[in-house]
């Protein structure tokens, strides 16, 4: 339908692996593009890797090896809107956008912008109710089944992508595009202030950060650990720095509940020494 309304349209199978409703997904998926799509599975050129999961996850299917592997975010309200996103350095018209998803030319699109694929609601398997969270191992060894109620469990997006995989993890295919893992900028602000993610201070000193160092986007990714402290607190610096260099600590998301990032320990003789500072030899 959406190519009889335009054959210049793009179809893009969104959030692939969710468990409900989605093409891959373990509860109503399907085991290959061609048997969702038949004959129509040539008009497609991308896929849409969902929160739940990221480009490195993708790449251990072969059979995926010739889409373009596209990050965008849901709409559920505006504050979730750019948590993931697609980085192009192109024209900003629509034949040049497409062309450069359709060719997955590394100078044109450039990047995806990630959710740590952890943090997503549909990570790993689990029962909700009885706060149960497996790894795909565990699940395994309690035949899918949950210890508490006995009740089959949700089977989640690492799960479920490790039974179609054929490579191991860490595989990079050749030209791949890359991934730049991010932690919302609100997030960081109140890990770094220990206070709730949706605390009035925290959106009020969201709010200050904007209107001193600019888009959100742009102090995430682009400024210099001593541009940033110019405008912010040092723990909030540091929890940037943390991030940019992946040195989180993420508790897996599953069946509907999302997961969380940790940047500092809760205890300080556990904290990392900081990036801001040498360390004594």
């Amino acid at each position: 339908m959406v190519l009889d309304i335009e054959p210049e349209c793009l179809l893009v199978p969104a959030h692939v692996w969710t468990p409900w409703f989605s093409v891959f997904g373990s509860h109503s998926g399907f085991g290959s593009l061609e048997e969702c799509f038949e004959e129509e599975t040539t008009h497609i050129f991308a896929i849409e890797t969902g929160l739940s999961s990221d480009p490195s996850m993708n790449w251990r299917w072969s059979a995926l090896d010739n889409l373009t592997l596209l990050s965008n975010s849901d709409a559920h309200s505006p504050a979730k809107i750019g948590r993931e996103a697609n980085i192009f350095e192109t024209e900003l018209s629509y034949p040049a956008i497409i062309e450069a998803v359709k060719q997955k030319d590394p100078a044109r699109f450039q990047a995806t912008i990630e959710f740590f694929p952890e943090e997503g609601k549909y990570h790993f398997d689990g029962h909700r109710s009885c706060r149960v969270c497996f790894s795909p191992g565990q699940s395994r060894e309690n035949n899918d089944c949950c210890p508490v109620c006995g009740k089959k469990i949700v089977i989640g997006v690492m799960h479920r992508l490790e039974e179609l995989a054929d490579r191991p993890p860490g595989f990079r295919p050749p030209g791949a595009i890359s991934a730049i893992h991010l932690v919302p900028l609100e997030e960081i602000i109140a890990s770094g202030y220990g206070l709730g993610a949706g605390s009035k201070r925290v959106r009020r000193e969201y709010l200050n950060l904007l209107e001193r160092g600019g888009a959100e986007l742009e102090i995430l990714l682009d400024r210099s650990a001593a541009e940033l402290a110019s405008f912010m607190d040092s723990r909030l610096v540091e929890g940037i720095l943390r991030v940019r260099q992946g040195l989180v600590t993420v508790h897996p998301g599953y069946d509907g509940v999302y997961g969380r990032v940790t940047l500092f320990s809760e205890d300080p003789r556990k904290t990392k020494p900081s990036l801001l500072l040498p360390t004594a030899n």
